[in-house]
């Protein structure tokens, strides 16, 4: 089977020069360009090797939409090597973004054929720098210990309740930016694998930074990473049955989740609000603690 490059630049021209395209979109223009295409006979591979002449209709097999892969899980028709597969859906949720696998399940096997292709050498700098980057500051973040104590030494009433909120409203806002953060800096179009990988470990670092600087507990900071995490080997789990069980295990395993994130949440809250109670009444530096009376009676 060989494609019709004069047919190929008449379409162009058609195109072009304005054909009428009853639906707007691939299916009307070829649709309208072969008027006749139904009336055409099936195209099935000679067993002998002749050559065939004519225009002829391809089966099924030869363009596949990837939905039909998801509800079973296999290709239900024929789909061999030379098929075209599309994958319809939003344009956000495309094979080509680290982040649609294991979402959809074909994004890795697509990454197969751009690496024996494309290959990821344009990505590759950026990756290796942004996990020099990550690693720099998981360490940085072991060896500095920030204190909370130059911020909340005794204040009056008022003050001391507005830093109070400020600080809290600061920490959760530092840990929500440490999982969004590193998100849009993974190159797009790196292989999942490495995407992945790179985001957790940019996620990691930072969480370390907010752990350090509001001295919060670790495990409940990294609650959302191990969850991330955990929802990526379920969706990755390659012995599902049919996408049904596929999409139940993942509604399962987030309804497990949950109870865990908002128990996370409440540690880190209460950890937080000892941690400002305790420093807000910490004296200054050469301030003598004793009350006032105290020191006049002895």
């Amino acid at each position: 089977m060989q494609p019709s490059l004069t047919v190929f630049d008449d379409m162009i021209h058609q195109l072009e020069a304005g054909r009428s395209n009853p639906d707007g979109a691939d299916q009307g223009y070829i649709g309208s360009y072969f008027p006749d295409l139904l009336d055409r006979p099936m195209f099935h591979p000679p067993p002998n090797g002749t050559k065939l002449e004519g225009t002829y209709r391809l089966p099924l097999g030869y363009q596949m939409d990837a939905s039909y892969y998801y509800l079973r899980l296999r290709w239900s028709v024929p789909c061999g090597p030379n098929s075209v597969i599309t994958f319809p859906g939003a344009p956000w949720l495309k094979p080509w973004y680290w982040w649609s696998w294991p979402v959809l399940p074909l994004g890795i096997q697509w990454h197969k054929q751009r690496l024996q292709t494309l290959g990821y050498s344009a990505e590759m700098p950026i990756v290796f720098i942004e996990a020099v980057f990550y690693l720099g500051i998981i360490a940085v973040a072991r060896l500095a210990r920030p204190n909370l104590s130059k911020l909340c030494y005794r204040r009056e009433g008022k003050n001391i309740l507005f830093l109070q909120a400020g600080l809290k409203l600061i920490a959760i806002w530092s840990i929500l930016a440490a999982y969004i953060v590193p998100f849009f800096f993974v190159p797009h179009t790196i292989h999942p694998l490495i995407g992945w990988s790179l985001y957790l470990l940019g996620a990691f670092s930072l969480s370390c930074v907010a752990t350090n600087a509001f001295v919060l507990p670790t495990l409940p900071v990294l609650a959302p990473w191990f969850g991330i995490l955990g929802s990526l080997l379920v969706m990755a789990y390659p012995w599902y049955p049919d996408g049904v069980v596929r999409a139940l295990s993942v509604f399962v395993y987030a309804f497990c989740c949950s109870p865990l994130l908002w128990t996370s949440l409440v540690k880190i809250m209460s950890s937080l609000q000892v941690s400002l109670d305790r420093e807000a009444f910490l004296p200054r530096l050469g301030e003598n603690s004793s009350p006032a009376g105290f020191n006049k009676l002895y």
